[in-house]
């Protein structure tokens, strides 16, 4: 019985295999072989890719599509295969739709491919720029159009206007179909009105008034007179920044456990403006209690750090301070060769006794050397230059001042518009990069300055100069000026590093015409050149030196006094001299701490026809007295004392006024030739005489006129003093009768005003108003003068 089951089995089994067969080629299998099939299963039916066919491709090449397909050629193909390949080729965004078919082996691949964008048009734009929009959005010319991406840019269109604080703004995109599968897209914008607001409110706060919370937050109540402020709308950024600043106002005030409990923001009905309400919760006012720095370094002392630490015990809490700590402690831990100190501020508060405990933990970590210096950003100016400036080198060991110093050396040079020096992990602990990161701007300069006084007299400065020239720190000026009284033409040139050393050489040649007919009734003509020569004496000070020789030819218009007309002729004039120059200030460009002085002698005598000894003396003082807000104190004195038995002609005197003393037109004030009116005793301006000495002083105070940064305009208010006179014997005329005479009083003169500076797109633009309060009835005043320049 056995032997005939498995007898009638085998014939089965003969039986399935044809139909296999057939199943595997496409034939259906006889039905007679089913109830086998269901008592032992056969694998799903797969066919073998024998050709692959692309269709619909444009741009696209068809070596592309088939790179995207997860089969190949020879090899089977299932559903789940093709299904993979639609996905992989919808993925890459270059179709818009797909469709793979099979028949008896041969694939065919079904294309259509997404158009490419030949424009972007914005359309309704008024109150955003064009060029910010096209910014933000990802569509841009050339690029593949999708639904998906259009529907995308227009989410960012409207963020744009709702952080300008258009929230009513609408997006609608557009196509218009072109030929070769191209469209162009438009974005029509429906702007619609500022949304501004309409009141600020803060619940919970008792110390301080609304109105004095107000001021510390940047979001500000819509006025009628607010055109230029953009803080006056609603923006969801702009008031999580006014939580941060409520909280850094409060902790600067003592009150350490200050939250914000919430910010909300509610449309008013007319959907126009906001509320804006702030709910606070002030806390208690806290000291600082005990204060600790501890560290495992050995070379720093944690008696010394806990000195340098602006925090004393007792003082009233000021978050700030915390964070003043920290950097001073990383400061004088890079100075000590450890440049990547990790200093953890511990705060422990005592709700009981309502102080803030902290302990400044430095961790410790290896000595640092400096392993590479990378220079990046300089596509004009030489490595070369840039790394001479640099104040250590590879192998030495990290230290911050000097990469501070660094830092402030490379802005002093004014190649650049922005330095960053940071340095950043090597390749072992104990070495460090430093990264040098400029941001080169414009060195070149086209300078043009005019200007106008209470007399109609004008004034124009024209000159081009390249102060980085070729690359190489090199400075080049050429020079043409003038005026109703002057004419001056003159080449500057100078070496900063002469024979590769730390020298500054350079020449000039000049020609200056000075006419002071109408201020002085004389005229001079000098032609000249000069060598100069400057080395640094220590990290602050640094000397020049200086030989010119000019030829003068003097020319004295006036009948007042013989002594005035022996001035006149031709002479040579051979002067060697110096400037000692000490700069201690914080800042090489915007100054808020320190000082500048600047000592210079001339002695004309070594050969030629004059002989004299010029000293002037220079010092300006900052001292900054709130953010934005800087006092300087301005103090200048000079005084040529002849030798030899020889006299200070009217060339060689120092005439002052116009941009050395405000208020008063260039010789405006000093000693002058003057006559009596007959009827009236008043005294008539005559001659301007200049002088051997003056002594002139300046206070400013500059400030930001509140307007928004990117106008770029501010202003100061300033007050100078100072005299100016002192002649020789033989030049002063007694007063006899109606003949003209002298007067040389030395008197104080006095003058205050406004100046307005404003970065223009043409050039940095100032404006000058002042008025001579003290001055003498023959003082020539100036009320207005206006320069600019423009660089390239």
């Amino acid at each position: 019985m056995v032997r005939v089951l498995r007898a009638f089995a085998s014939a089965l089994l003969l039986l399935v295999a044809p139909a296999a067969v057939l199943a595997q080629e496409g034939a259906p299998a006889a039905p007679a072989v089913q109830p086998v099939a269901q008592a032992q299963p056969v694998a799903p039916a797969q066919t073998v890719v024998r050709q692959i066919l692309v269709e619909g491709n444009q741009r696209v090449e068809v070596d592309t599509v088939l790179s995207y397909l997860v089969f190949q050629q020879g090899q089977p193909l299932d559903a789940r295969l093709i299904n993979l390949s639609i996905q992989t080729l919808f993925a890459t965004g270059l179709f818009a739709d797909v469709q793979i078919e099979e028949n008896l082996g041969v694939v065919t691949v079904r294309l259509q491919e997404n158009p490419i964008i030949n424009r972007v048009v914005i359309e309704g734009n008024s109150a955003i720029k064009e060029d910010k929009i096209t910014d933000e959005i990802q569509a841009q010319p050339r690029a593949i159009f999708t639904r998906a991406r259009a529907q995308s840019d227009v989410q960012r269109i409207i963020e744009v206007y709702r952080r300008s604080g258009r929230f009513a703004a609408t997006v609608t995109p557009k196509i218009i179909e072109l030929p070769q599968n191209r469209v162009d897209l438009i974005f029509e914008i429906s702007e619609g009105p500022q949304t501004g607001v309409r009141r600020i409110n803060f619940i919970g706060n008792e110390r301080f008034s609304d109105r004095r919370l107000a001021r510390e937050i940047v979001t500000r109540q819509s006025r009628w007179w607010s055109f230029f402020s953009s803080n006056d709308n609603y923006d969801p950024d702009r008031l999580e920044y006014d939580r941060e600043l409520l909280r850094q106002f409060y902790q600067n005030q003592g009150y350490a456990n200050f939250r914000v409990i919430n910010a909300v923001a509610e449309l008013t009905p007319d959907q126009d403006a906001f509320y804006i309400t702030f709910t606070i919760d002030e806390g208690e006012v806290y000291t600082f209690g005990e204060i600790d720095v501890t560290t495992e370094i050995a070379d720093l002392s944690e008696e010394f750090l806990e000195a340098i630490v602006p925090v004393q015990s007792g003082d009233l809490y000021v978050g700030e301070l915390i964070e003043n700590s920290v950097d001073s402690l990383t400061f004088a831990a890079g100075a000590s060769g450890y440049a990547f100190v990790n200093v953890r501020p511990q705060v422990q508060r005592n709700r009981e006794s309502r102080t803030v405990d902290i302990n400044f933990v430095i961790d410790e970590s290896p000595r640092v050397y400096i392993e590479r210096i990378d220079i990046v950003g300089n596509t004009s100016t030489l490595d070369r230059v840039i790394r001479r400036e640099i104040e250590t080198v590879e192998g030495d060991a990290f230290s911050q001042p000097l990469l501070d110093r660094s830092r402030n050396n490379l802005r002093r040079l004014g190649f650049f518009e922005d330095v960053e020096v940071e340095q950043v992990p090597g390749s072992a602990p104990d070495r460090a990069r430093v990264q040098v990161a400029v941001t080169e701007q414009p060195t070149g300069e086209l300078a043009f300055g005019a200007g106008f006084s209470s007399t109609d007299s004008f004034l124009v400065d024209f000159s081009i100069s390249q102060r980085n020239l070729r690359g190489r720190g090199q400075f080049l000026r050429f020079r043409v000026s003038a005026s109703s009284r002057q004419e001056q033409v003159d080449i500057r040139f100078t070496e900063p590093r002469f024979l590769d050393r730390n020298l500054a050489a350079g020449f000039d040649i000049f020609r200056v015409v000075s006419d002071y007919l109408e201020e002085a009734s004389f005229r001079t003509e000098s032609t000249g050149g000069s060598l100069r020569l400057g080395f640094p004496l220590t990290r602050s000070t640094n000397l020049q030196l200086r030989y010119t020789l000019r030829r003068d030819d003097v020319q004295v218009f006036t009948a007042a006094s013989s002594a005035l007309r022996s001035n006149s002729g031709l002479r040579t004039t051979s002067v060697a001299g110096y400037s000692l120059n000490w700069n201690r200030v914080n800042d090489p460009i915007e100054p808020t701490r320190g000082f500048r002085v600047s000592l210079s002698q001339d002695f004309a005598g070594i050969g030629g026809d004059v002989r004299y000894l010029r000293s002037e003396l220079e010092s300006t003082f900052y001292r900054g007295l709130y953010p934005g807000i800087v006092a300087s104190l301005s103090m200048r004195t000079g005084f040529t004392q002849p030798w030899g038995g020889d006299t200070v002609r009217i060339n060689d005197r120092f005439f002052k006024g116009g941009n050395t003393f405000r208020g008063f037109e260039t010789a405006g004030l000093g000693p002058r030739v003057v006559q009596r009116d007959q009827d009236t005793g008043e005294l008539i301006a005559g001659d301007a005489l200049g002088g051997k000495l003056y002594a002139i002083g300046a206070l400013e105070v500059t400030f930001p006129l509140g307007l928004p940064e990117q106008y770029g305009v501010s202003g100061s208010v300033f007050t100078e003093f100072g005299s100016l006179g002192i002649l020789d014997d033989n030049d002063l005329i007694d007063e006899t009768g109606t003949s003209p005479f002298t007067v040389d009083d030395f008197s104080l003169r006095a003058s205050a005003g406004v100046s307005i500076f404003w970065d223009s797109p043409f050039g940095p633009v100032r404006f000058d108003f002042a008025e001579a309060f003290q001055r003498e009835t023959y003082d020539r005043a100036e009320f207005f003068r206006f320069s600019t320049r423009t660089g390239f």
